[in-house]
């Protein structure tokens, strides 16, 4: 990578010159000699990397980052919440969300900095920057892990339903174990080998059209199923099995559970988990409380916070406005489908719509088999997009200095990927470690990190601590400690009481 000096004592990229040396900063950036910037007008200007992704693709990008297996349980969120309650959560957490991104960009604006790891190095030096690096991996390879499993439990059932298959049917291509390894090496290993992030918004793009036709059978759904409660046994609209003569089909605005505080923060790994694998079993886990575990749910349903700044980095002509509005048409692109999959899920199964909503569907109906295949689509395809930060993050503690390296570009990728699937394949109970692991990496993702760094990064000669903007990070940050000590807690509290965890197999 050539850089040149500047006559206004800055150092400037030179591209032209050497076709990798974008790369070489996006990869290996060090503050010490690409973090610089140059204010013109009041405006930064970013010279560590010359970013060349769009804007419609960021857009693709981020929303791919946001939108999360957590959509499958928004209709049951909405039924134990009621209409009204649940649309003003879910537009507070959209806000939050969007105010988080902001503290980061923020920071990112005032030092030119567009990696959090080393927004964590300025901020408190290399045990910040260290800490930052550990969250984001921790916390992404929860969510591949996630990602991987669901695809380990639902690919089989798919082919089996495709192929016409006996449920006991036992051949290699309906084995989870084998499918994710193919699924790894096939599709998901290639795009990690890509060398830009920005490449990824073309299977972004599919991802997200994957997720509008979930949508849009949804609706449809809607419209050509009768009351769960009037439906035969003979339709093949409706998993008949679940529903008693005692059932209604009344929707209601509020809904308002005693025992909230019981399980108010559980964790987003935890709830997951128990969405996908055991959701029969889920309110004897929880205290039998049916409406407290939504609001984890919809307090992780816009994370997207490690993929921020690498987004910003590949950025045509980035400035903190750019980004912002991109996370903010990414926050409401998923707002919308949030609130009308859930809308749709809840007035097709009413009270009795379940935490998995694709489980409501009859498994012999072809258009919802092809939903669910799309569903794994959708989760397949993010999965690269959450192993870029871990694999720049990995750099970032382990080969700061290093120029780009195929070997070393490849080979985290290779190993990423060959732990997420030991996990997968064979910890038999890992509901408790990732439940651990979101308890603190996603409330330091979401809250506490990006305040902590606003805070520090921010001058006091621009915004003293005693400033609004400072006060409203304090309480926010605030808010995160409080997430977490609560989420740990009720983890603590029930290995300690030795209730039984079941998690998948």
């Amino acid at each position: 990578m050539e850089v040149q000096k500047m006559s206004n004592g800055h150092h400037d990229l030179s591209p032209d010159k050497s076709p990798e040396s974008g790369f070489d900063a996006l990869e290996n950036i060090t503050e010490s000699e690409t973090f610089l910037h140059d204010k013109t007008n009041g405006a930064t200007h970013f010279t560590d990397f010359e970013g060349k992704t769009s804007f419609g693709m960021s857009i693709f990008n981020l929303s791919n980052a946001i939108m999360g297996s957590g959509i499958l349980g928004l209709a049951y969120a909405m039924a134990n919440t009621g209409i009204v309650l649940f649309v003003i959560l879910l537009i507070s957490i959209a806000l939050l969300s969007a105010y988080s991104i902001h503290l980061l960009l923020r920071s990112a604006e005032v030092v030119g900095i567009r990696a959090y790891e080393q927004l964590g190095n300025h901020a408190f030096g290399t045990p910040g920057k260290i800490l930052a690096g550990c969250v984001i991996t921790l916390h992404n390879i929860g969510a591949m892990s996630t990602y991987l499993f669901i695809v380990k439990i639902e690919l089989p059932h798919v082919i089996q339903g495709l192929m016409e298959l006996p449920d006991d049917y036992n051949a290699w291509f309906v084995n989870g174990k084998y499918l994710i390894i193919i699924v790894s090496v096939a599709i998901i290993l290639p795009l990690g080998f890509m060398k830009r992030l920005g490449y990824l918004g073309y299977t972004s793009g599919l991802s997200l059209s994957c997720m509008v036709f979930f949508l849009i059978s949804v609706i449809y759904k809607k419209f050509v199923s009768v009351c769960p409660v009037e439906a035969s046994k003979n339709d093949i609209f409706v998993n008949e099995s679940i529903y008693n003569s005692a059932d209604t089909c009344e929707a209601k605005f509020i809904t308002v559970n005693p025992q909230v505080r019981d399980i108010y923060c559980q964790s987003y790994y935890q709830v997951s988990f128990w969405l996908y694998f055991k959701p029969n079993e889920f309110n004897f886990l929880f205290f039998k409380s049916q409406t407290a575990f939504t609001i984890p749910i919809m307090a992780f349903a816009f994370v997207c916070h490690p993929e921020v700044l690498p987004i910003y980095t590949e950025l045509k002509n980035p400035s903190k406005k750019r980004m912002q509005n991109i996370s903010n048409i990414s926050i409401l692109a998923m707002f919308v489908m949030y609130l009308l999959t859930a809308i749709f899920g809840y007035l097709t199964f009413y009270a009795k719509v379940q935490s998995e909503l694709l489980e409501m569907y009859s498994k012999t109906d072809t258009l919802m088999l092809c939903v669910r295949l799309a569903v794994l689509v959708a989760v397949t395809l993010t999965v690269p997009v959450v192993l870029f930060p871990i694999r720049r993050a990995v750099l970032q503690l382990l080969f700061p200095d290093k120029p780009f390296s195929w070997v070393r570009h490849i080979s985290i990728a290779v190993c990423l990927l060959f732990v997420v699937n030991l996990l997968v394949i064979f910890v038999p109970n890992i509901r408790d470690i990732f439940g651990f692991i979101g308890a603190t990496s996603a409330p330091s993702l979401i809250f506490i990190l990006p305040g902590i760094f606003y805070i520090c990064i921010v001058p006091k000669e621009q915004e003293p601590l005693k400033s609004r903007p400072k006060i409203q990070a304090m309480v926010f940050v605030a808010l995160g400690f409080i997430f977490m000590i609560m989420s740990i807690t009720f983890i603590i509290v029930e290995w300690v009481t030795g209730m039984k965890s079941i998690g998948p197999h």
